[in-house]
């Protein structure tokens, strides 16, 4: 991943999930990093978040978030609301962000999510003309 100061560390993150989502937080990780070689990660450790993209600056340049919530891991799209979701994942009313609540491992492996993932990075990429 692209060295870039954050304000916090991914594994600071993780920590703060509890032991059922430490693995989907570690496992949504490794796809992004499987999708996209070498994203820039910058984790905002006060917001509870890892968000990834082709930069640093977050409104523009991310496309997706990991967010460690209680119960679920949220995995974030800042321009979801324009993704193509043919299964009716995204969450959310915001003018441009969705999240998909994950809940396990299985789900975080999905067909589904890896469809969204892969919309958002070639979202990303096409609008910044990368």
């Amino acid at each position: 991943m692209k060295d870039i100061v954050t304000h916090g560390s991914f594994e600071e993150i993780v920590a703060m999930a509890g032991d059922t989502m430490r693995p989907i937080c570690l496992r949504l990780r490794a796809l992004v990093v499987s999708m996209h070689k070498d994203p820039c990660e910058i984790v905002w450790q006060k917001h509870r978040i890892a968000s990834y993209g082709f930069g640093p600056k977050k409104m523009t340049e991310h496309y997706a978030y990991i967010g460690v919530q209680k119960a679920h891991v949220n995995l974030g799209f800042y321009y979801g609301a324009i993704l193509p979701d043919a299964d009716g994942l995204l969450e959310g009313t915001g003018k441009k962000l969705r999240h998909v609540k994950i809940r396990s491992l299985d789900f975080a492996e999905s067909r589904a999510v890896r469809a969204l993932l892969k919309a958002a990075i070639a979202e990303r990429r096409e609008r910044l003309s990368i």
